[in-house]
């Protein structure tokens, strides 16, 4: 991405996400994501590798869902600031563990890479991790849709 690229997906992020709550539960989750990409270049046994791929993207697919979720959210309670509002302070707990649990995906991807010689399965232990992800991702957007009363916001 070039540098007007960066600055227009910035001002695109601060008028969608804010530069509160909302923002910090996006980047945190996309961090993560990153790292775990960064995690992959690195593996050189080729079946493991399309294991965590897969997992790379069943994550990059809920990464467009924690956006939808986080824009909706900022709409209906904006944040500039670290305050929790209320009525989604369990969608802000569900997206929070994602993006913790998200980093965990990574370590455990980054210990198989690391490991010496085969580990016999040793991609299962990351995808465990990353279905935790994902639910943890259903979870905010049923706890959203629950707060508007519909699921508009649900994918």
């Amino acid at each position: 991405m070039g540098f007007f690229s960066t600055v227009r997906q910035g001002r695109k992020d601060d008028a969608e996400l804010g530069k509160g709550l909302w923002r910090r539960a996006h980047d945190r989750f996309t961090r993560g994501l990153d790292r775990y990409h960064q995690v992959l270049e690195g593996v050189e046994d080729e079946a493991l590798y399309a294991e965590l791929v897969d997992v790379a993207n069943e994550l990059s697919a809920a990464s467009v869902r924690v956006r939808r979720i986080c824009v909706e959210a900022q709409r209906r309670a904006p944040s500039d600031g670290m305050n929790v509002p209320g009525a989604l302070a369990g969608v802000h707990r569900c997206l929070s563990t994602a993006g913790n649990s998200l980093a965990t995906t990574a370590e455990a991807a980054a210990m198989l890479r690391l490991a010496v010689g085969p580990v016999p399965n040793g991609a299962s232990s990351v995808r465990r991790r990353a279905e935790s992800v994902l639910e943890q991702v259903s979870d905010a957007e049923r706890r959203l849709a629950e707060t508007a009363g519909d699921d508009r916001v649900s994918g």
